[in-house]
């Protein structure tokens, strides 16, 4: 055991918690996971962490039996609470529960409200009908670098392998891996089976590793967003045409790609990085 607190399967037990599938949960009782996680986003001496989705606790008590200063945890269902309580108890002073929709919440603000001044990074099994909205908004967020010097996060293994894709992995490479890359490093750390969760996921889980860039490209976040929604939402057909679904009334799609000195004829799963900063760039000049 990482700690005194009775076994996780006893606690879910004891406060009839199930898993609800309308709240994309699923728990992680291993302990040596749970604990293999929160190393990941060490060291810990110090830090503040930002949970979303506790759930009863597993990872929460990982991050704090492995050092984490404070541990601001995020959990919109209440029926939670009360484990979480117990872990309160257990390290006082030390765990800040937020009950909320992390949807609604900023977490670099809950950092300044309830952090302690050192590092701070975002560490979560993310609920999985969220997680890809979070990530995105978080890389999203001005200003930049954010207050977090890390994010440690556990998706399903086909969402990492698009956070981490390049133009060589077509079929992996879209709008949320040019937002990570812009603005992040990123890698996955390692898979977890089904078979580690209750209930198991029909799909393998990856945890995957976000490092924030000081100094990304210069744009506006919101333009990379839209240019990059435009051209992944129509990637079959060649930008000259999937660009002009860009919320810009009268916009001259060929001046924008040639400003942007990219060919027509190119689709958005041929373009780099760099390419849809500039058309994000050009965007910004002829809007």
């Amino acid at each position: 055991m990482i700690d005194d607190l009775p076994p996780l399967r006893e606690v879910v037990a004891r406060h009839g918690l199930m898993a609800s599938k309308a709240l994309g949960q699923n728990f992680l009782f291993d302990l040596n996971l749970t604990a293999r996680i929160a190393r990941a986003a060490g060291p810990l001496e110090g830090a503040t962490v930002i949970e979303i989705g506790p759930g009863p606790g597993g990872l929460t008590r990982a991050l704090l039996a492995e050092g984490a200063g404070r541990v601001i945890a995020v959990e919109r269902d209440s029926r939670c609470i009360p484990a979480l309580r117990e872990i309160e108890a257990r390290y006082p002073g030390r765990l800040v529960i937020v009950e909320g929709d992390a949807l609604a919440l900023d977490p670099a603000e809950l950092a300044r409200l309830h952090g302690l001044g050192g590092p701070a990074r975002i560490c979560a099994n993310l609920p999985y009908n969220i997680a890809t909205e979070l990530l995105a908004r978080w890389i999203e967020a001005e200003p930049w670098p954010s207050v977090f010097d890390r994010y440690v996060l556990m998706f399903q293994r086909e969402v990492a392998e698009r956070i981490v894709a390049t133009p060589a992995q077509r079929a992996d490479y879209g709008r949320l891996a040019v937002l990570c890359g812009w603005r992040t490093r990123s890698r996955i750390l390692f898979d977890l089976s089904p078979s580690a969760f209750t209930p198991p996921p029909k799909v393998t889980s990856s945890v995957v590793e976000l490092i924030p860039n000081a100094s990304p490209l210069p744009c506006d976040p919101k333009l990379l967003s839209q240019v990059t929604r435009a051209a992944f939402g129509q990637r079959r057909k060649m930008l000259r045409q999937s660009l002009k679904s860009l919320p810009k009334p009268g916009l001259d799609v060929p001046a924008l790609l040639a400003r942007a000195g990219i060919e027509e004829t190119r689709r958005a799963e041929e373009i780099d990085i760099g390419g849809f900063v500039a058309l994000a760039q050009a965007l910004a000049v002829l809007s």
